[in-house]
C-alpha cells in the first residue's frame, strides 16, 4: 500500500439510512465511479429545484485525489472503494443509481477494446447492483465514442458494444433512452459531447427539445491572476498582440490560419522567409500517401521526405544549406521512414534519410491560447494545463476555478488539490448543467409516484 491509499480506509459496511418518512418527498441514490461528485451535483440541482430533498447513500471511488475532493465537499460521508468487490446486498436500498462508468475503453485516446477491455466490463458492475436493488431509474454516462464502438456495419446506427449495454438494461425491465448532447448547448462555454443513458421502470425518459442556452469563455474568466513569465512567452508576445493569438494553436505539425509554429516566432533561432516557405510546404506533402507508395510502406501521417523529393515541390538552389541549418536549428530532423512491427512503428534503416517536422501537438507550454469570444474545446486531463488564457495583457493558464466552470461547477464546489492533479480530475469529470437537465426528465417521472 502506497503513502496515498492509506489516507483512505474503506469501511466493510455502509451507514444506517434513514427510512422515508410518510408522505415525505425525499430522494435516494447512489454514486458509482464518482470522479469529483459531478453527476451528484447535477441530481442533487435537479432535485433542489424540484422541491424534493435529496440524500446519497452510497459513494464509490477509487482514485486517491478524487475522493480527497468529494470528502472537503462532504465531509460527514463515507467514500467506498473498488466497487467490483462490494456485495450489492450490503448497499442501501435506493431510488436512482448514478454511474460514469470509466470511459477509456470506449474513447478514441484510447485502444477502443471495449468490453475486452476490464475498463469497459465494468459496466456489469452497473448491471449487477441494478439487478440486485431494483431502484426506480438510473443516469449513465460516458464519451461519445461509446455509440460507434464496435460497429459490425457502417451504415448501422450504433455499435455492438452500445447495443449491449441498451439489450441488458432493457432485460431488468427499464424503458431506457439514450443521446449524444453538447454541452455548449447548455450554458457551458465548452464543446463537450457525452452519451447519456438513462431508464426508468415506469416510462421511458425524453431527451430531445432541452432549452438551448449558450455562453462564452469570457463568461467564466477570472480577471488579475499572475500571468507567466518565460522566454517561451516572450517569444510569442513579441510577434504577435495579445488580439491575434485568440483561438490561436501552438503545434508544428499542422498548418492552417488558426496554427502558430515554432518557426513564426522563431522561438529556436532565426527563420529566413524562403525558410519558413519550405516548413510550410513540407507540413503538407509529408501527410500525402504517395511518399509511401514509392517508399514502398504503409502510409502514416508525417512522411521524412528525401531532399530528392522535396525539390519536387520546392526546387531552391541553396536547399540543401536551408534544410542543414534548419536540422541545426531542430525545427526537422532527419529520420528513417517507419514501417509497422505488430501495433508500433520502427524505423526502417534500410530506407533512405528524410527530413520531417520535429515537435508535436505538446511540444511547447501553450498548446491553445483560448478565445475568451468563443467556447472552449472539448478540454482533456493531459491537455489542460496547456490550455492558456490572456490576462491585463499577458498570458497564463487556466485557474482550477475557470475550469470548474467550464464544467458548470457551482463557485462553492470545495477544491482544494494541486493544480496538476486538479486538471486530471476535471478532464475526466462531467458537466454539470447537463446532469441537472437530464435528471429533471426522470425526475418528473418519478414524482408522478409520490
Amino acid at each position: 500500500m502506497n503513502e496515498n491509499s492509506q489516507m483512505f480506509e474503506y469501511p466493510l459496511f455502509p451507514p444506517v439510512v434513514p427510512q422515508r418518512s410518510f408522505g415525505e418527498k425525499k430522494v435516494f441514490f447512489i454514486d458509482l465511479f464518482a470522479g469529483i461528485g459531478g453527476i451528484r451535483k447535477g441530481f442533487e440541482l435537479a432535485c433542489k429545484a424540484l422541491g424534493l430533498d435529496s440524500q446519497c447513500v452510497f459513494t464509490s471511488e477509487i482514485k486517491p485525489h478524487a475522493i480527497q475532493v468529494l470528502q472537503q465537499n462532504h465531509p460527514d460521508e463515507r467514500v467506498f472503494g473498488d466497487i467490483t468487490k462490494i456485495d450489492a446486498a450490503i448497499i442501501p436500498d435506493f431510488d436512482f443509481l448514478l454511474a460514469g462508468f470509466p470511459c477509456q475503453a470506449f474513447s478514441s485516446a484510447g485502444k477502443r477494446l471495449g468490453f475486452l477491455d476490464t475498463r469497459g466490463t465494468l459496466f456489469f458492475e452497473v448491471e449487477r447492483i441494478l439487478k440486485e436493488k431494483k431502484p426506480f431509474g438510473f443516469i449513465l454516462e460516458n464519451v461519445e465514442g461509446l455509440v460507434n464502438h464496435d460497429k459490425e456495419n457502417p451504415k448501422d446506427k450504433i455499435g455492438e458494444t452500445l447495443k449491449t449495454i441498451l439489450q441488458h438494461l432493457d432485460s431488468l425491465g427499464y424503458k431506457v433512452s439514450w443521446r449524444v448532447l453538447n454541452a455548449k448547448n447548455f450554458g457551458v462555454p465548452q464543446e463537450r459531447k457525452r452519451i447519456y443513458i438513462v431508464g426508468t421502470s415506469k416510462e421511458k425518459p425524453e431527451l430531445d427539445h432541452f432549452p438551448h442556452r449558450t455562453s462564452v469563455l469570457g463568461n467564466v474568466l477570472e480577471s488579475g491572476l499572475p500571468t507567466e513569465k518565460t522566454a517561451f512567452i516572450q517569444k510569442v508576445l513579441d510577434h504577435y498582440a495579445i488580439e491575434e493569438l485568440y483561438g490561436k494553436s501552438i503545434k508544428d505539425k499542422r498548418g492552417g490560419i488558426n496554427n502558430i509554429h515554432s518557426w513564426d516566432i522563431e522561438y529556436k533561432g532565426s527563420v529566413s522567409a524562403e525558410q519558413k516557405q519550405l516548413l510550410s510546404l513540407m507540413l503538407k506533402e509529408r501527410r500525402k500517401k504517395r511518399w509511401a507508395e514509392e517508399y514502398g510502406i504503409d502510409w502514416m501521417d508525417g512522411m521524412p521526405l528525401t531532399i530528392d523529393q522535396i525539390r519536387t515541390f520546392y526546387n531552391n538552389p541553396n536547399l540543401q544549406e536551408m534544410l542543414e541549418d534548419l536540422v541545426k536549428k531542430k525545427y526537422i530532423k532527419c529520420e528513417h521512414p517507419k514501417k509497422k512491427v505488430g501495433n508500433i512503428r520502427v524505423q526502417d534503416k534500410t530506407l533512405p534519410l528524410g527530413y520531417n517536422i520535429v515537435a508535436g501537438k505538446m511540444s511547447f507550454e501553450i498548446s491553445k491560447i483560448l478565445s475568451p469570444k468563443e467556447v472552449a474545446p472539448t478540454l482533456v486531463a493531459m491537455d489542460m494545463q496547456h490550455l492558456f488564457v490572456a490576462d491585463h495583457g499577458g498570458l497564463r493558464p487556466l485557474s482550477l476555478r475557470e475550469g470548474l466552470r467550464l464544467f458548470g461547477y457551482p463557485d462553492d464546489f470545495k477544491f482544494d488539490i494541486a493544480r496538476d492533479l486538479g486538471f486530471d480530475l476535471l478532464g475526466n469529470t462531467v458537466v454539470v448543467p447537463v446532469i441537472s437537465d437530464v435528471a429533471t426528465r426522470i425526475l418528473n417521472i418519478y414524482t408522478k409516484t409520490l
